[in-house]
């Protein structure tokens, strides 16, 4: 009775679990930082900006060529053009309009799973929207909000197919103070330099605080259980802002790592050279767009000197392997929720298993396997317990039917039939407990990691990050999320779960038997919208476990 009961509770949590991630739950919870923490003991002590030496400058020896233009009213300032930059990684675009990176297409990945689809556009490709807004917090150089930045190149076109190639960009104030934009772009990486140089050469000191923005498009309404929207990394703590939050605090400050504005599974980011004391504010600036603002510490230009603020841009997918090479601790920004330190190295024994065979649903079928066997000692146990259960059932019968008008002394008997046995009415599903964080982190994992976008497996299933259909259907079915189809792979998973339960003991109490039954169909209605790779998994682990339960029966019987 205690074992049905238990055993029932787990699938009750385990469904409710499921059902409140994929529709109801919000992202994981944010961690709020420490203002101003003290660094680590033992840690390396970064350089501060602000103890830098400012370079001499002179606006006599300038030869950008640069001509200043109107703060307010006048002369209309240039048109701006457009520059594009192509890699063999991506195609990216620069409006001259405060020399702003504001499209970034992916060579690699493309936004639908046809093979005709578009490229996969990262950034919101509107001019006025884009990565490395400049400003400053006192609003000290009049006209840069409305700057139009020059450059020395001739194309409107940069091709970087080797190597690494700077562009520089800049823009001169009426002051004569200079500010120029140079842009590092690698052959091999997604990490786009950064380095934004200030040289006063006005008559009076500049003491302000530098700020570099950030667009992105805001999560839409459709619940995720992978976090999308900004994120940072502060005082080594990861911060994930959900957006219905930032009316109750948009502003944090603290040792800055990096700012980033993420999806499901592509990102930009803001990676500063030094790790200081700085602040971030965030803002909604439409339905459709969140801003994310970087502000430097306040530093003091003098007349006559120049000083440069190095960054990384980080434009591209949520692969542990690249965000790991880019530093600051990037790599983060990838997490998955409480039960990371197991989904990571099984995420990494993923990509293992596709090296040696390059199909990422066989490299999860074998991860199941190897998790299987890991886990077949405690799964033994279990249906060790259910077989010796199983025996019992007649004794029990005969109980529940002899004391059925007296619940105590049914419960006394029942009890002094395990001691007499020597069996653990909880034997069979505490077992199952320890395996529900391995259930959880495989679930976290394969629906954020980027490795299963538009993968292939066999046949009608060309994308293990989306629910598998054969065929497609113009009318809707309930519960079913378009694109409509048959879900095959999930019906037969479903079919697992009932052929499973009819090999378990039958449960004590009428009732509970009944809710037991209609578990496997309402896991596959929950399951008829999860990705195929899930699907895989829980299929693949579903059989592993009859034939489990089945050599184990056939042991103990």
């Amino acid at each position: 009775m205690e074992q049905s009961r238990l055993l029932l509770a787990i699938v009750i949590s385990l469904l409710i679990f499921l059902a409140w991630q994929f529709y109801f739950a919000p992202p994981p919870s944010e961690q709020q930082p420490v203002k101003k923490a003290e660094a680590p003991a033992g840690a390396k002590e970064q350089p501060v900006q602000e103890k830098d030496q400012a370079k001499p400058y002179s606006a006599d020896s300038e030869q950008t060529g640069l001509t200043a233009q109107p703060a307010t009213g006048g002369t209309a300032s240039p048109a701006a053009g457009t520059i594009t930059v192509e890699t063999p990684l991506y195609e990216a675009k620069i409006s001259e309009s405060g020399a702003v990176v504001y499209s970034f297409l992916l060579k690699k990945y493309r936004e639908h799973v046809k093979k005709n689809s578009t490229l996969k556009q990262v950034l919101i490709n509107d001019k006025a929207l884009g990565v490395g807004h400049l400003g400053f917090s006192g609003k000290s150089i009049v006209g840069l909000d409305k700057a139009v930045f020059s450059t020395d190149l001739t194309a409107d076109r940069l091709v970087v197919n080797e190597g690494t190639r700077n562009l520089t960009f800049g823009w001169r104030s009426p002051e004569a103070v200079v500010i120029q934009k140079t842009f590092s772009f690698d052959s091999d990486s997604y990490v786009v330099g950064m380095d934004v140089t200030l040289k006063n050469g006005s008559g009076r000191g500049i003491q302000d605080r530098l700020i570099v923005g950030l667009n992105g498009k805001a999560p839409g309404d459709k619940r995720m259980y992978a976090f999308e929207g900004p994120s940072a990394l502060i005082n080594d703590e990861l911060l994930e802002i959900k957006i219905k939050k930032l009316k109750d605090q948009n502003t944090f400050d603290g040792k800055i790592n990096w700012v980033a504005l993420q999806s499901r599974y592509f990102m930009s980011g803001l990676i500063p050279e030094m790790i200081d004391e700085a602040g971030l504010h965030l803002a909604l600036e439409s339905e459709k767009v969140v801003t994310a603002q970087y502000q430097q510490p306040e530093k003091v230009i003098p007349p006559g000197s120049q000083y440069t603020y190095k960054y990384k841009l980080y434009i591209g997918p949520k692969r542990i392997s690249q965000l790991r090479n880019v530093g600051n601790n990037l790599e983060k920004l990838i997490d998955f929720g409480w039960f990371d330190f197991i989904a990571k190295p099984c995420l990494w024994l993923l990509n293992l298993f596709y090296s040696v065979i390059p199909n990422y649903g066989v490299a999860i079928i074998i991860l199941t396997i190897l998790v299987k066997l890991l886990l077949w000692p405690l799964g033994s146990k279990s249906y060790k317990s259910m077989s010796e259960m199983k025996k019992l059932q007649p004794l029990m019968k005969e109980i529940r039917e002899k004391y059925k008008d007296d619940k105590q002394r049914m419960n006394q008997e029942v009890m002094g039939l395990y001691k007499t046995y020597k069996v653990n009415p909880l034997g069979g599903c505490l077992p199952m407990v320890v395996q529900l964080p391995v259930f959880f982190a495989l679930y976290r994992m394969l629906y954020e990691a980027i490795e299963l976008r538009h993968a292939p497996f066999f046949l009608w299933i060309d994308d293990l990050a989306a629910p598998d259909r054969l065929f497609r259907f113009d009318f809707s079915i309930p519960f079913m999320e378009p694109p409509y189809g048959i879900p095959v792979l999930t019906v037969v998973m479903g079919a697992s779960m009932l052929l499973q339960q009819k090999m378990s003991p039958p449960m004590g109490d009428a009732t509970q038997a009944k809710m037991m039954m209609f578990m496997p169909i309402i896991f596959t209605v929950i399951f008829i919208n999860f990705s195929s790779g899930l699907v895989l998994y829980w299929l693949v682990n579903n059989i592993l476990s009859i034939a489990q339960q089945y050599y184990t029966q056939k042991k103990y019987s």
